[in-house]
């Protein structure tokens, strides 16, 4: 589909990729592979419900591993140097029923959230061994190609505010950073505010919309 900067690197439609090479990032141990990228796509009230062997079932079922001919995917999976190194999320927004029913990411916000013409880059996760090599930078710009040849009219993110020097887990930065997002030509629209005393001020606390896409969210007109 395309390489990034780092001309070893190669990022295509998950269903082009072997399923084996998708868990072999998310790993066998951590939040990746506990999580199997369902957290947006399962109601809180249902989470502990569903068991990791649940999640993995649909995380296959909703990218199609393994079968070019799908007409579509969920996400993308980067390669480095031949070797599976990264998964992104990133498909129509509605289908991420977590996403639509929390509250910091529409706070003075009407638009409708089912509108399916605008995607939503939800997750990503880079293999243990490939960090900081430029993996998640290079799957949020193929993300960007990737929604618009689908017809997006806009692309969200929903990366977390952090602070030089900060130290991150893959559980709290698996949203992105914000210079993951500007880097790939987003611009930031929205800071919502955070319900008093809660810490959601870390996550989702941005949200960006790529430049030149001919659509863009803002605060609602008076």
């Amino acid at each position: 589909m395309t390489d990034g900067a780092d001309a070893g690197i190669r990022v295509v439609p998950a269903n082009e990729t072997p399923w084996d090479d998708l868990q072999a990032v998310m790993g066998q141990r951590g939040e990746a592979s506990r999580c199997q990228c369902q957290w947006f796509k399962i109601r809180d009230k249902d989470w502990r419900s569903v068991p990791v062997e649940e999640r993995s079932r649909r995380l296959r079922a909703q990218t199609g591993c393994g079968s070019p001919e799908k007409l579509a995917t969920t996400g993308l999976v980067a390669y480095l140097g031949g070797e599976p190194a990264g998964w992104c999320a990133v498909e129509p927004r509605p289908a991420y029923v977590r996403l639509l029913r929390m509250r910091v990411p529409w706070a003075d916000r009407t638009e409708d959230k089912n509108d399916d013409a605008v995607w939503a880059v939800t997750c990503f996760v880079t293999r243990t061994g490939f960090r900081r090599r430029g993996i998640s930078r290079a799957l949020a710009n193929a993300a960007v190609d990737f929604a618009r040849e689908r017809g997006a009219r806009a692309i969200e993110g929903y990366p977390m505010i952090t602070q030089p020097g900060q130290e991150f887990s893959w559980g709290e930065l698996y949203v992105g950073s914000r210079s993951i997002f500007a880097e790939a030509g987003f611009t930031e629209v929205s800071r919502p505010t955070p319900p008093a005393g809660s810490d959601a001020d870390r996550l989702l606390a941005f949200r960006l919309v790529p430049a030149g896409v001919g659509f863009a969210f803002g605060p609602p007109v008076k």
